[in-house]
Parts: C-alpha cells; structure tokens; sequence
C-alpha cells in the first residue's frame, strides 16, 4: 500500500510539472514587403493640351448692307447696296442726287432704309401710286392687306409678285386678315420680313 501511495504521488507531481511549464514560444515570421520595383503606372506624359480659343473665331462680320431700289426723277436710277442704317436721302445721293423737276416736298429723305426697299422721287405734279410709295413723308398710305391688289403687294418692300399672290390666295382661302400681324400665316413671311412691312401694311 505505502508502494502504491508512492507512486500515485509521483504521477500527481509529473501532472502538476506539466501544467505548470510556461507555453513554448511562438516565432512569427514578418511577411516579406512586395518589391517597391512595381510601381503604378505614371499618367501619359504625352496628354495633349487642348489650346482655349481665345482668338475670336475668324474676323469680325463685315457692316451689315441693305439693297434698295432708286427711280424716279433721279440723275442715275437703278439699284444699289448701301450700309444698313442709311437714310432715303443716302439712297438719292448713291444715284446722282435730284434730277431736275424733282418734287422732294412729300418725301421723308430721313426715314431709314429697309432692305428691298424702293425709293422713288416724283416729278414736280407727278401722281404717285401705291407701288412707288415707300419713303414718303409720315410713312405714305399703308397698304391694306385684305383690299390691296397683287400690283400694291408686289411694290411692298420684300414681297415678289409670287409672295403678293400668296397673300392673295390666303385672304381668299381662310378670310381677310384681322390685323397686320396675320401677314405672317402667309407662308413665306416671318418675323424678320415682317419688320420691314410693319407700318407699310394695314387692315
């Protein structure tokens, strides 16, 4: 029995020893680091720089012109371009000036061309029509849209005998126009060839 005790004690002490004896020690490997020779990929040093226009493109528009139509007693009649913003009297000067028996007393030489426009200088005595109406002093007889003939129209400035028709048909077609404005239903006339009628047409 004492034997036995013995040997239960010796195996209780190499248990204990056991559980007593510090962990073995844990070696940690560090990782290597990547090779610092990959590096990321620089930005195409050949980018192309895009040069902001700032040069105006081309060179400035030429003067604006307007083509008008002189007759009547003037030295040289006939068609010519003058500088937008030109006056009836410039008109008359580019053809020669006066003629001789020119009645200027019904005419407005300070009223501002438009382009298509005719200038048309009477005769001392001379009836002036519809059709060669355009500069006279307070804008003359505005034509009326839903009376004039396809001959008044034609002499408006801007309108053609094909244009002057149009409106014809159209008055005919879909009723007489109730104001100027209307003018623009007529195909061919928007607002830019409108401006130049305004104050020449009526209803």
């Amino acid at each position: 029995m004492a034997l036995v005790a013995v040997l239960g004690m010796v195996v209780v002490l190499a248990a204990a020893a056991v559980l007593c004896a510090p962990p073995a020690s844990v070696t940690l490997e560090r990782a290597e680091p990547p090779a610092e020779g990959a590096e990321a990929t620089a930005e195409d040093a050949s980018t192309v720089e895009q040069d902001a226009p700032d040069e105006a493109e081309g060179e400035s528009p030429a003067p604006d012109t307007v083509v008008v139509h002189v007759d009547g007693a003037v030295v040289s009649p006939g068609v010519y371009e003058l500088l937008a913003g030109s006056r009836a009297g410039d008109a008359v000067a580019a053809a020669g000036g006066l003629a001789e028996g020119a009645d200027t007393t019904a005419i407005n030489l300070a009223a501002v061309l438009a382009d298509g426009e005719k200038v048309y200088v009477p005769l001392e005595g001379e009836a002036v029509t519809s059709s060669q109406e355009g500069t006279l002093e307070g804008g003359a007889a505005p034509v009326n849209l839903n009376t004039a003939t396809a001959e008044e129209l034609d002499g408006l400035p801007g309108i053609g005998e094909a244009t002057a028709q149009a409106i014809i048909e159209d008055r005919e077609a879909n009723g007489p126009f109730l104001s100027p404005e209307d003018l623009m239903r007529v195909s061919g006339i928007g607002e830019k060839k409108f401006e130049r009628l305004e104050g020449l047409v009526c209803v």
